[in-house]
This record gives C-alpha cells, structure tokens and sequence, in this order.
C-alpha cells in the first residue's frame, strides 16, 4: 500500500530511537499501536456501514426488477393451469417428522428407512482368521 522497503523502516526506526530514545521508545510503539488499531476498527466499521447499505440497495433494486417482471407474467398468463407443477403436501407425514435426510424420500413416495438400512448394519460379516479386529465407531 504505501511501498515501503526494508532501508525506509531502518531510516525510520535509528530515527526514532535518536528523537524518542531507547528507554521511551516502546510505551511510543505501543501508544502507536493503539492508534493504527483503533483507525483500523473505525475504518472497518465504517467500511461494513457502506457495504451493508451497499446490499439494501442492490435488494430493492433486485426486488423491485422481481416484482415487474412477476407482474408482466402474471399480466401474460392471467388464469394459467400450473397442472404438474401444482405443489402438493407430503403423503400422511409432516415435514417436521421427517428430517432432511427422510424428506426428499417421502416426496417422491419411497417409504421411511428403517432399522435395518442403517450403514452399521450393511458392514460384512466378521470373517474368521488371524486379522486383528478394526473398532468401527
């Protein structure tokens, strides 16, 4: 950012220690620090205030875009059928019962995995021999 190389930092530190001394030098640095620090918070923050109204902007123009073009396809297609793509609740079974893992199942009609089709139950068989036994969970 300001391209500052390593014989500028060496002029500015023997400059330093000349004017504020050895023995003041880090209660300066650190008071120093303290202020890039607090400059840094301000200017994030107010980086963040900008992008975040940066975003409200950038929304009410998406949903204003959004809202015309709903309107010029409602306006097209007044009574249109939705036929097939008509939304339709879950067959004898709510949503919250389900899960993710169980939803997009029973939507397609599948039945609810049991017991029995849990990956601990697909493992083979043990087989007999000198192998040492490997503890799987």
């Amino acid at each position: 950012m300001f391209d500052i190389g390593w014989s500028e930092i060496l002029l500015i530190v023997i400059v330093a220690v000349v004017v504020i001394g050895p023995r003041e030098l880090p209660a300066a640095l650190r008071t120093a620090g303290r202020w890039i620090g607090q400059m840094r918070r301000v200017s994030n923050h107010f980086r963040a205030g900008v992008d975040a109204m940066i975003r409200e902007a950038e929304m009410e123009e998406m949903e204003k875009k959004w809202a015309e073009q709903n309107a010029r396809i409602m306006a097209e297609h007044p009574n249109a059928d939705l036929g097939e793509h008509e939304m339709t609740s879950l067959p004898d079974q709510k949503a919250e019962e389900l899960g993710p893992e169980n939803l997009a199942s029973a939507a397609e009609g599948k039945p609810k995995p049991t017991a029995s089709d849990k990956p601990e139950n697909l493992l083979p068989e043990k087989k007999s021999g000198n192998e040492p036994e490997l503890p799987l969970g």
